[in-house]
């Protein structure tokens, strides 16, 4: 990206900053980064950020020290770069909103930043009202059915992701887009609803890696990102859950704790499998069936 400003001459005016030479030959005061800055309330650090990337790119870079400068005019980008940023929209759609002369572009990336983050105040108000649910149960945690089945195994079409509790949702959402893109070019269709592999356990601490199933008739060979493989069946732990993937957890502690009480051993990761879709039900009316491979009773 072209940065704002063609520099020419760098000058020290007596009693202030230095100058390049702007368009039209207008002189134009610089700012150094630490004063811009305070100036927009972006720290160094963002700056330095937004500048690798091209979406705020300085007036002007010192070519013996790299040091940065800005010009006043910016400041209005990094307001608005700020602002983005505070309600948590992606660098790559603001860098789009920024960069178009289209207003109906620039509306249609508010509206649907908008959604998201109506759907994320949403879940955020479930899981609130959840909570509150659980600590008012004073016996502990919420009944589920569990049941031990035989699952067989089963040919997917399958994705593995490196992911982690803030950027979960939208992997998994680019994860499953990959896969469904992939089997429409191999011209596979699904042969039972998706599922997902938990290899690790993920949380606010810890990242890892997850894989997202789509069963199919036949093997599968795409190769690269989206692969083919074969589900390992065997004996499984099963519960349903029914309600907001975000309260899922419940049905894990009942899964784990009936596990241990009935004397089996965890045989590989766990698995949730999504029965009903969420673009066409509302989420207390989600079906999840969370599975935990176990192996025989010890002893």
């Amino acid at each position: 990206m072209a940065r704002a400003f063609s520099p020419g001459p760098l000058d020290s005016p007596p009693g202030g900053g230095p100058t390049i030479e702007g368009e039209g030959g207008a002189s134009v005061n610089l700012i150094p980064i630490g004063r811009f800055s305070k100036m927009t309330r972006l720290s160094v650090k963002a700056l330095r950020l937004y500048d690798e990337i091209g979406l705020l790119v300085p007036a002007h870079v010192d070519p013996s020290s790299g040091y940065r400068y800005y010009h006043l005019g910016q400041a209005n980008r990094a307001e608005a770069v700020r602002i983005l940023r505070s309600v948590d929209m992606p660098l790559e759609e603001i860098r789009a909103i920024l960069e178009t002369d289209d207003p109906e572009l620039v509306h249609k990336q508010l509206v649907m930043h908008h959604e998201r983050l109506a759907e994320q105040l949403a879940a955020q108000e479930r899981t609130l009202a959840y909570l509150e649910t659980l600590i008012q149960r004073k016996e502990g945690i919420m009944p589920y059915d569990v049941n031990v089945t035989e699952a067989a195994p089963q040919l997917v079409a399958a994705t593995k992701v490196h992911t982690s509790v803030s950027r979960i949702g939208n992997d998994i959402g680019a994860g499953f887009g990959s896969l469904m893109q992939a089997m429409g070019r191999a011209g596979v269709a699904p042969a039972g609803p998706p599922l997902i592999v938990y290899h690790d356990v993920i949380d606010d601490t810890t990242d890892g890696d997850l894989e997202i199933c789509v069963p199919v008739g036949a093997a599968f060979a795409e190769g690269g990102e989206v692969y083919g493989r074969e589900l390992e069946g065997g004996a499984m732990a099963t519960t349903v859950h029914h309600g907001p993937y975000e309260q899922i957890g419940s049905a894990y502690h009942t899964l784990t704790a009936w596990i241990s009480e009935h004397g089996h051993d965890l045989a590989g990761p766990p698995r949730e499998t999504y029965l009903n879709d969420p673009q066409t039900v509302p989420p207390e009316e989600l079906l999840t069936r969370v599975e935990f491979p176990i192996c025989s009773e010890a002893g």
